[in-house]
């Protein structure tokens, strides 16, 4: 049998890992909360909790990468929680789509912002994305006047340029972002950095602080033979085309090469016809005819996805594979491309593939092997590169102050200041490509920064905690409840239209997929002071997972310790030495797994002293300002 690993609860670090999802998301969303209120029909409550540190609730609710749903611990038991589908259902009730903004700005949770306001300066926000935004929705809450800078005719970044229209409607995107300028954010369009302005301008204009949210718009193609031929296009440049309705001109038989979503996202937008483009925001049957019509003459129309990883490596989620092959879509796993073959026009007719034998190297690292023996030759007439995003940081003069680190702006990781103290930078254009939550999270670090830089404060999250009775109710069945995932359109239907792929879930789903949830807030509380060693709890347990167990069964070095900690005198090496029964006659442990507990709380009402009670940890973060230089900011420019 393989020892156990110990780990001891702490005062509170312990207990906040518990809650998985919450520890998982990078702006701590409390999801257990908003779950649990779904499954007990508190709506206006779930869509408070949901909202709370995140600006952009309603938008993840229909594309977050969901690090919540990865570290469920009801995936342990089966499937995790459909997270991230329930957040969209509770947002659609009371969300700024309903178009009622009043709510989006009460359920802001105010203790995560710094507690000194007042009339405070003028700051600029460059970029109208993920990270720009949340700035501004921090810093005009604090009494600073806030005005973004967008390239774009429209603000929304990412969101509006890099995500296809049928996974996320363009209605959401400017209603959440119109939440945001009701707060009294300035906007303007149509103005780029490098072209339009400087920051040396802004600083010249009496903005005190300028924030860099720029991310990374332009797309990567791989140095191999015909990559620069007409029709060869990257897939970001494809995207921004499509989204505005004006699809780049794509033969009959394309290639995606990438293994991600954004692989995933350009494959799916092909698939979609062109002249449905032209129909957007005509009447919707009117379109949809038109879509149909265009479908159906465009039926010999091939849409390929090659990428290095067998398909369990891929990093593009398995719902957008599975879906994407429902629309038509041909991978090619394990396949290393060579070169784009031309014609006789200097146009593409091939891709040259080769068999990619491994991607990561014994270390895990990117480091693809191939066999040049095995060739694959792709019958294509367009390529799309899908493979990563690049910075453009042209807009960068000596004078500003800013420095660069291998096509990122360089930043303190800890606070996103940059190498000139009046400048702040965070999302990808700091930290390369990540998921829009984690934009948000940096975003937020990034305001409290210049806050601190602006007043001279130090600005510190702490955590507030209390243990409270575990009263909760379970729903019958809860621990068999399989996940169901959203419903979708059919693939037709979905080939040949904008439409919204996924379709939000009905209320009696939501509150059953709700009412999975393990409440992981609730824990088993043992006081080894009554526990007589009777082995009910272990017997009870429907999981097994509650164990007592010898030392021995402890790694050597823990167990002396446990023993050293409870008086015994015995030196370490002679514990180690030590055979297993004597080990053993010296003391035993009560164990728990805690990856697959159900909180049944049979191991509570079981136990003969009380020695296991059932009791909620109740946290929260929030900022606390004290009036002192923060050690970590640069208060003087150079």
């Amino acid at each position: 049998m393989e020892n156990w690993q110990l780990r001891v609860p702490d005062d509170s670090q312990y207990w906040v890992e518990m809650v998985k999802c919450r520890y998982a998301c990078p702006v701590n969303t409390d999801a257990c909360g908003y779950v649990t209120a779904i499954a007990e029909g508190r709506y206006e409550d779930a869509y408070r909790i949901a909202r709370a540190t995140n600006p952009f609730a309603s938008i993840c609710g229909r594309v977050c990468g969901a690090p919540c749903e990865a570290a469920c611990r009801r995936g342990s038991l089966d499937e995790p929680i459909a997270i991230r589908a329930l957040k969209r259902f509770v947002n659609e009730r009371h969300g700024p789509e309903t178009g009622d903004y009043a709510a989006y700005r009460d359920g802001c949770n105010h203790a995560m912002l710094p507690q000194n306001r007042g009339d405070y300066e003028r700051v600029a926000v460059v970029g109208g994305g993920v990270s720009g935004l949340t700035v501004a929705h921090d810093l005009v809450q604090l009494g600073y006047k806030v005005t973004v800078f967008e390239a774009n005719p429209e603000p929304g970044g990412m969101l509006t340029v890099g995500v296809p229209v049928f996974r996320l409607p363009r209605d959401l995107v400017r209603h959440e972002i119109q939440a945001i300028l009701s707060m009294g954010v300035e906007l303007k369009c149509n103005l780029r950095l490098g072209r339009d302005f400087s920051i040396a301008s802004l600083r010249k204009e009496g903005y005190r602080a300028v924030f860099l949210g720029i991310g990374l718009p332009k797309g990567r193609k791989l140095p191999i033979p015909g990559a620069e031929a007409d029709g060869v296009y990257d897939g970001m440049e494809f995207l921004r085309s499509f989204n505005e309705g004006k699809p780049l001109p794509l033969g009959r038989r394309i290639v995606v090469i990438g293994g991600g979503n954004v692989a995933y996202d350009v494959a799916r937008s092909a698939v979609r016809p062109a002249e449905m483009l032209a129909e957007m925001g005509r009447d919707e049957q009117i379109a949809y005819d038109v879509a149909r019509s265009a479908l159906r003459t465009s039926g010999d129309k091939e849409v390929h996805v090659v990428c290095l990883e067998a398909r369990d490596e891929m990093p593009a989620d398995k719902i957008e594979i599975h879906e994407g092959e429902e629309e038509g879509i041909r991978l090619h796993n394990r396949r290393g491309p060579r070169a784009v073959l031309l014609d006789e026009q200097g146009r593409p007719r091939a891709l040259r593939t080769v068999k990619c034998t491994s991607v990561f190297n014994a270390e895990g690292r990117f480091a693809p092997q191939f066999d040049e023996g095995q060739v694959e030759d792709i019958e294509i007439d367009t390529v799309m590169f899908a493979i990563g995003q690049t910075a453009d940081l042209s807009f960068l003069s000596p004078e500003d102050g800013v420095e660069s680190d291998r096509g990122l702006i360089k930043v303190n990781r800890e606070t996103y200041q940059t190498t000139a103290p009046d400048v702040f930078a965070c999302g990808d254009i700091a930290h390369g490509p990540r998921l829009f939550i984690d934009a948000i999270a940096s975003a937020h670090t990034a305001a409290r920064s210049m806050h601190d830089y602006l007043r001279g404060t130090r600005t510190d999250v702490v955590l507030r905690k209390r243990w409270l009775p575990g009263v909760y109710t379970m729903a019958e069945g809860w621990h068999g409840m399989p996940r169901e995932n959203p419903p979708a359109l059919e693939p037709e239907k979905r080939a040949s239209s904008i439409e919204n792929t996924e379709i939000c879930f009905d209320e009696m789903t939501a509150r059953r997929q709700g009412a999975r949830c393990l409440r992981c807030n609730i824990n088993t509380v043992f006081d080894t002071e009554k526990c007589i060693a009777c082995n009910g709890c272990v017997d009870v347990c429907p999981e097994d997972l509650i164990k007592l167990v010898g030392l021995s069964k402890l790694p050597d070095d823990q167990a002396w310790l446990r023993l050293a900690q409870a008086g015994v005198d015995i030196a370490e090496q002679e514990y180690v030495q030590m055979p297993p029964a004597a080990k053993d006659e010296l003391g035993g442990v009560m164990l728990k797994d805690e990856e697959t507990c159900i909180r049944c709380a049979m191991c509570a009402t079981r136990c003969p002293t009380h020695a296991i009670t059932m009791k909620k940890f109740d946290f929260a973060t929030e900022c606390v300002t004290v009036p002192s230089p923060n050690p970590k900011i640069l208060y003087q420019l150079r």
